[in-house]
């Protein structure tokens, strides 16, 4: 029996543990027979808290895009315009370099009813809310969304996978001129 013993095995403390295992070894290398190894409890003793590996990356998912909804929804509170845009895209990409395996986790593609009551639909409609500080109508504030969320997850992606670690500017100017781009853009959406 480990430190936890194995009383003290729930979905929740599972999920949790998962998470960071995620951060350690990567989202990818998720199981529950790892998760096992790292409560020295048999594999099976997990199935009756998770049904699969998929399942506990499932949870993983939900728990990390939960957090990240909260931690943003903190950046938010009180900015509007290109504060609200900055504070947004710096949530997603510290959360990434904090929580690598969870960040990853949030990238999982959820069947349709798990994703329609995940914290997924908090992210896009504080997308919406930043966006009310631009001048923008449908169906402009839906393809501004899906700008901001490719550049965010596209820049943080790369940036994480070690895709811009050889060459100047340092990525920190290069985010810094990429929010203030975007800030313009929003600002002089072009007409359709």
């Amino acid at each position: 029996m480990g430190p936890m013993g194995r009383a003290g095995l729930t979905p929740e403390r599972l999920t949790l543990a998962g998470a960071e295992l995620a951060d350690e070894v990567g989202f990818e290398h998720v199981t529950v027979s790892a998760l096992a190894r790292r409560f020295d409890v048999r594999v099976a003793s997990l199935y009756s808290h998770v049904r699969s590996s998929q399942d506990l990356k499932t949870r993983i998912a939900l728990l990390a895009l939960e957090e990240l909804a909260d931690r943003a929804a903190d950046a938010l509170a009180g900015r509007a315009g290109k504060d609200a845009l900055t504070a947004l895209a710096n949530v997603y990409r510290d959360y990434a370099r904090e929580h690598p395996g969870r960040y990853a986790a949030t990238r999982t593609p959820l069947d349709p009813q798990t994703a329609a009551t995940s914290a997924g639909g908090r992210h896009a409609s504080m997308t919406r809310a930043l966006l009310r500080g631009y001048d923008l109508a449908e169906p402009d504030r839906t393809h501004a969304v899906r700008l901001l969320g490719s550049v965010f997850h596209g820049y943080v992606s790369l940036e994480m996978g070690g895709g811009f670690s050889h060459s100047a500017p340092d990525t920190d100017e290069t985010w810094s001129r990429i929010l203030d781009a975007l800030d313009a853009l929003l600002r002089a959406w072009p007409a359709p």
